[in-house]
């Protein structure tokens, strides 16, 4: 017995044993974890995740280009690289402090959450120059813009935490707001109920708009009327312990389905605000995409790697 523990001890030592010391957590890894059967109609049971690249700081905004890469942005190396398809290669695009979310408008120009410059941004075509589309509000300048998506209307939606004011600037906003820039630039503030805004996406007819509550890991729901938010409620609850991962990136599929990242991976929910099921993952997750020729494919920047999961939906492209 004694020469047992002494070499159970060497191995827990020797971190070859796989179980978690005392305190420890443990070992994350790829799970689809169904709470409905409605679950097996969106993923395969014996769907695979892979690795697309790995190596990075801290993963942000996938955004699929046709060409076959992906934007991502390295919030800690700041940094947005291409990511080429199949190899991982990685391109850098541009070096910006803190870049966040990203997406496309209807001329496929990227466009940018830019943290450290407390700005919406959008790049020429296919060029890493760039042109400040909106950096205040009412005189004041935002807190730190961190995700942004293309709305029903041509106008361009985003959440601003203060997640990320850059150290030493102060924040001149007391509130963490949603806001909507119009195609003539206007800039109008949506709602400032949220303790921390994150995440955001429209609904597939456009009528319903969705924002995550990082601090209050909840997810809201909204109608969509003229360009303004109406009857706000809570449309879903993500708990999770500390160090899990939080509500932030968030997507929906053609069929009205929510993608969600929070504790342990990608939470699925119906439109009717049922939790399917999660999809677990060896890293927290951070944003997610849908890419490939199809856009059945999820692409998710979680931590250091960027990973794909291949889906039986397609997903909805508000710019496609």
């Amino acid at each position: 017995m004694a020469r047992w523990v002494k070499f159970m001890g060497v191995m827990l030592l020797a971190g070859v044993c796989s179980l978690p010391l005392a305190g420890q957590k443990a070992a994350q890894k790829f799970e689809l974890l169904a709470n409905s059967p409605a679950f097996w109609n969106l993923m395969d049971h014996d769907a695979k995740l892979e690795t697309v690249a790995t190596g990075f700081g801290f993963t942000e905004g996938p955004v699929w280009d046709p060409a076959g890469f992906l934007y991502v942005s390295d919030e800690e190396i700041n940094k947005i690289y291409r990511v080429h398809l199949p190899d991982g290669r990685k391109e850098e695009f541009i070096s910006l402090g803190d870049p966040d979310g990203n997406t496309f408008d209807r001329q496929h120009r990227l466009l940018d959450s830019a943290s450290y410059l407390r700005a919406i941004i959008r790049f020429d075509e296919n060029s890493s120059k760039y042109s400040v589309l909106a950096d205040k509000f009412e005189g004041k300048k935002f807190n730190s813009p961190n995700d942004v998506v293309l709305g029903p209307d041509g106008a361009i939606y985003f959440t601003d935490p203060a997640l990320d004011v850059p150290p030493g600037e102060k924040q001149e906003m007391d509130y963490q707001g949603v806001y909507r820039i119009a195609t003539d630039g206007a800039v109008r503030l949506l709602t400032k109920e949220l303790t921390q805004p994150n995440g955001l996406a429209f609904s597939p007819d456009g009528k319903k708009f969705y924002v995550d509550d990082t601090e209050q890991r909840n997810i809201r729901v909204y109608d969509l009327s003229d360009g303004a938010l109406k009857n706000g409620k809570i449309f879903g609850q993500e708990p999770g312990g500390k160090g899990d991962g939080v509500p932030d990136g968030m997507r929906v599929d053609v069929k009205g389905n929510l993608y969600v990242t929070g504790p342990k991976g990608i939470w699925v929910w119906d439109a009717g605000g049922h939790h399917l099921g999660t999809i677990a993952l060896p890293e927290n997750a951070a944003n997610l995409a849908w890419g490939d020729s199809d856009y059945g494919t999820l692409y998710i920047t979680a931590t250091k790697s960027v990973y794909r999961l291949r889906t039986k939906m397609q997903g909805f492209i508000p710019y496609h």
